[in-house]
């Protein structure tokens, strides 16, 4: 054999053996790798170490002042549901307020019963007879809400009913016409503001997730 072919053996032997050595070090990439996760406390383990350190509840003073009969109330019906957030109750009261409004102004409360108790879905009926005995169109159009605040908080420990009150004030285009086409009240052009308070009800820890209407103010 000669010479220069032992030399290529030697050489092929010798990058067979880094090679192997390399992978060794190194490890293999074989497809796609996954990349590399950073693991940060999110909102859920922040609210944990609060609750750890004896901290306030956040989503309870941020809307109600620290120490206040209504913080006690969110505090106790947090301790019967758990999973309850008042940022959230807010979010839905916001997108309730709307709807409700809307299908009372167009005469449309099928679609809101679930929503409305008894005795506010009867008063709602009344005044809508009362319009349509007077033959009037009613158009109406939401513009926004400017104003959204929790104001008083009740809580039953006995029956763990809950009783939330929002204030509400929003834009709205609305006007209502006669059987002749006369503009008999609002503006159909001019938007107006409009305050509400009402007040929403929920037995904690029920099966049933959806908040009641219970009462409405100005």
């Amino acid at each position: 054999m000669s010479n220069a072919v032992i030399q290529l053996i030697v050489l092929a032997a010798i990058a067979i053996f880094l090679v192997l050595r390399l992978k060794n070090v190194l490890g293999t990439r074989d497809g796609f790798e996954k990349p590399i996760v950073v693991d940060r406390p999110g909102p859920a383990d922040r609210r944990g170490l609060e609750v750890i350190e004896g901290g306030p509840d956040r989503d309870i003073i941020d809307h109600v002042p620290e120490g206040s009969e209504a913080a006690a109330a969110l505090t106790q019906m947090k301790r019967v549901e758990p999973d309850f957030n008042v940022a959230n109750f807010l979010q839905g009261a916001r997108a309730a307020y709307e709807m409700i409004l809307m299908a009372f102004e167009t005469d449309d409360l099928d679609k809101v019963k679930p929503f409305l108790a008894p005795e506010v879905l009867a008063a709602f009926d009344q005044a809508l007879s009362a319009r349509r005995a007077q033959g009037l169109e009613v158009h109406a159009e939401f513009l926004g809400l400017r104003e959204l605040t929790l104001g008083d908080v009740r809580f039953d420990t006995a029956s763990k009913e809950a009783e939330l009150t929002v204030k509400f004030g929003a834009e709205l285009i609305s006007s209502a016409k006669d059987a002749a086409g006369n503009v008999v009240e609002g503006d159909p052009r001019a938007p107006r503001k409009q305050r509400d308070v009402w007040t929403f009800a929920r037995t904690m820890g029920s099966a049933d997730p959806n908040w009641q209407l219970v009462g409405t103010g100005g």
